[in-house]
């Protein structure tokens, strides 16, 4: 039975290819308060803006490729079950060639209904408009886990890091909840490795490996030493 390795991404493998980081110091995200984009209560007062906004995001996000970390992370299937867990909303995991992605913080490529939430619809370009309806008749709005919205797959996420045999964690500063939590549920023994440049302020278990580099040039190097090149 292959062992199994856990992999939780942020934004900073994603920062690579050219999407800009969920937001920067002062709480701002592509000049628009987070709240004013990324919650039900933005959305209530400015659905168009919230709309527009992730267009924009798609846009961006059909115009980068995925880069040499998450490519990497597909070589890993050679040789382990590999679980990504990721906190980005963007494809790159897939369209690099992943086959198990947990996405928790929902998916950019997906509409939802503002009825009923389990209708989900993928969408083939970047546009959604007002006016664009579920099959109920009710508004689509992003499929996208807005701050104050719980986080339907942390409970899925959670059971996969507790059978992790490697956890792997990539370019996320582990200050967003619940995710940063899901550390707590690796087994004591896991060996746990640490990618960013900028390191975070993390507990001091045994067996945790700090690798203070970009995604692109730590994953490709811990890969290889995990596929004992």
């Amino acid at each position: 039975m292959k062992q199994k390795v856990v992999v939780l991404t942020g934004a900073g493998i994603s920062a690579e290819s050219g999407l800009a980081t969920f937001r920067d110091a002062n709480g701002l995200w592509e000049g628009h308060d987070v709240m004013e984009v990324a919650s039900p209560e933005g959305w209530q007062k400015n659905p168009k803006l919230v709309l527009q906004f992730y267009n924009e995001r798609r846009k961006s996000a059909l115009a980068v490729e995925p880069n040499a970390a998450h490519k990497a992370l597909v070589d890993l299937e050679q040789k382990y079950e590999v679980s990504i867990i990721t906190q980005n909303v963007d494809d790159l995991h897939e369209r690099a060639g992943s086959t198990n992605i947990l996405h928790l913080h929902g998916k950019l490529f997906e509409s939802r209904s503002t009825k009923d939430e389990r209708l989900v619809y993928p969408m083939k370009g970047w546009e959604l408009k007002l006016g664009d309806l579920c099959e109920k008749g009710s508004q689509l709005r992003p499929n996208i886990v807005w701050f104050g919205e719980a986080v339907p797959l942390i409970e899925k996420a959670a059971e996969e890091t507790m059978h992790a045999d490697y956890l792997l964690i990539i370019g996320t500063s582990l200050q967003v909840y619940p995710a940063a939590g899901l550390l707590a549920y690796a087994p004591h023994d896991t060996p746990i490795y640490l990618i960013d440049p900028n390191t975070p302020a993390v507990s001091h278990r045994r067996n945790f490996t700090i690798i203070q580099e970009k995604a692109t040039v730590g994953v490709p190097a811990l890969v290889k030493k995990l596929l004992g090149e």
